[in-house]
């Protein structure tokens, strides 16, 4: 069986952790650096442009974004890492990605996303360490293979690996540009979540 992913639609966004509603729902969820290619990723595995926003400005999503399709959740959290906004809205975003992770909820699968092009940031390192530590499932998707030969692809996976302490099989190769990888997520995002 496999979800109708093009049926994905917004349902809500939420500024405080107060605010979510609980949800019984099998929960998938997007974390990354703010400039990482969140929303480009999901709109990919959506097969649709412009459902998460997309913007040239890293920091655009700001709060708590929930999509659904075919009775799963699609969580997109706020980026993390150098975006303009002042410390106390850091420390917002911070508090809404800790306590999203912290709340009673469904966590079938947690999507860390990290660039492929350079090697594993000390916040990739945090969250990373933290989703070993916290027993969450989890899976890396590494982004923007478009950007780098086909051919240093298998070796930069490896090294990302290695480097962020994960299996090589559990880091997925993407690109929002080309649709690289996108099976390969649906079919961990499905046996997560079916």
């Amino acid at each position: 069986m496999s979800l109708h992913y093009e049926k994905a639609h917004f349902e809500a966004s939420y500024g405080t952790i107060a605010q979510l509603p609980e949800s019984n729902m099998p929960e998938v969820c997007f974390v990354g650096r703010s400039n990482v290619g969140k929303s480009s990723l999901m709109n990919k595995l959506f097969n649709h442009k412009g459902l998460a926003k997309v913007s040239s400005q890293p920091g655009k999503t700001a709060n708590v974004n929930f999509f659904e399709a075919d009775g799963v959740h699609f969580v997109d959290l706020p980026g993390y890492g150098f975006a303009r906004v002042s410390g106390a809205e850091k420390q917002r975003w911070a508090d809404l990605i800790w306590g999203y992770f912290e709340s009673e909820r469904s966590h079938n699968l947690v999507i860390s996303l990290v660039d492929i092009r350079h090697d594993a940031q000390k916040l990739d390192l945090e969250m990373l360490s933290y989703l070993n530590q916290s027993g969450l499932p989890f899976i890396v998707a590494l982004t923007k293979a478009d950007k780098i030969a086909k051919t240093k692809q298998a070796q930069q996976r490896a090294t990302l690996a290695r480097q962020l302490g994960v299996d090589p099989m559990a880091c997925v190769i993407t690109s929002s540009q080309t649709g690289q990888g996108m099976k390969e997520l649906k079919r961990f995002i499905e046996n997560a979540c079916l």
